[in-house]
């Protein structure tokens, strides 16, 4: 998987921000989801690409700017020669491991406190690790955590909406640590649920126990719930898994598919011949 260091952020370009939302509840964590317009006509985002952010600041090692990708959570537009890009950002904050300090993160921080009208300098549009499969029969498992649901939020928009006449199972599980918090997959904004009526489609949520008092998020559970269909799809050559959260979710996920598959022997041989055939990919941070 590629370093940030490794992006070419020679291709800048000014976005305006034209809508800023925060869709968590006030005692949640902040997440936010803002709409940008990029003037600049030779900038142009796909469902299945990212594009940078960068802040400026005075780092250290002399760096002076600060540069983080974002999935595009939405279906891009094009209005009037611009193009109209959605990102999701979940105000974030780190804590030093020597110092004990606690750090508000840069580009995070930075997103979430914008306002309708002010500019951001934005680079790409880089390729995400996973698209969307040509096959219209492909099978395809998308698990995501937090602010992951992003990438495949557009992933299932353009799939019911342009791609059409979809045949394959697209099965969608989504963790988050209480149900305030699953983003558009709730009342308040739920365009996923639109897709219910899709033969196809099925999401699962799952979620923590004990939110208060940050229990992890029982996403293997939820997997293993649905074990006998798992099984199933990954035993077809057409099937493929996309991953898209954080660090934590891999040793969840290995344990849920070893626990299906009878053995982790068995789940890292599935697992290494998914890697080859390109039909596993994964966006961690």
């Amino acid at each position: 998987m590629a370093h940030l260091a490794d992006y070419n952020t020679k291709n800048q370009y000014l976005a305006t921000v034209k809508k800023t939302e925060r869709l968590t509840p006030a005692n949640t964590e902040e997440v936010r989801e803002i709409l940008l317009e990029v003037k600049e006509p030779g900038f142009d985002c796909q469902v299945d690409q990212s594009f940078g952010v960068m802040v400026k600041t005075n780092g250290e090692f002399g760096n002076k700017f600060h540069h983080r990708l974002y999935s595009v959570a939405d279906l891009p537009a094009k209005e009037k020669g611009k193009t109209l890009i959605t990102m999701l950002v979940k105000r974030c904050s780190f804590v030093d491991d020597f110092s004990g300090e606690k750090y508000d993160g840069v580009a995070s921080n930075y997103l979430c406190d914008r306002k309708v009208g002010d500019e951001i300098t934005i680079t790409g549009p880089f390729d995400l690790p996973f698209s969307v499969p040509e096959n219209k029969n492909a099978n395809l498992i998308l698990i995501g955590m937090g602010t992951g649901i992003a990438p495949f939020r557009a992933f299932i928009k353009h799939i019911y909406k342009n791609v059409k006449d979809w045949k394959g199972k697209i099965r969608l599980f989504y963790g988050a640590r209480s149900g305030l918090e699953l983003l558009y997959l709730n009342d308040k904004d739920g365009d996923l649920t639109n897709y219910y009526d899709q033969e196809t489609f099925k999401a699962f949520h799952a979620l923590s126990p004990r939110p208060h008092w940050s229990d992890p998020i029982a996403l293997d559970a939820a997997i293993e719930e649905r074990a006998e269909e798992i099984l199933e799809m990954l035993s077809l050559v057409n099937t493929y898994v996309y991953v898209a959260g954080y660090e934590q979710v891999r040793e969840q996920l290995d344990k849920a598919f070893a626990n299906i598959l009878g053995s982790r022997i068995k789940w890292e041989t599935r697992k290494a011949e998914l890697i080859v055939g390109d039909k596993w990919a994964e966006v961690i941070y």
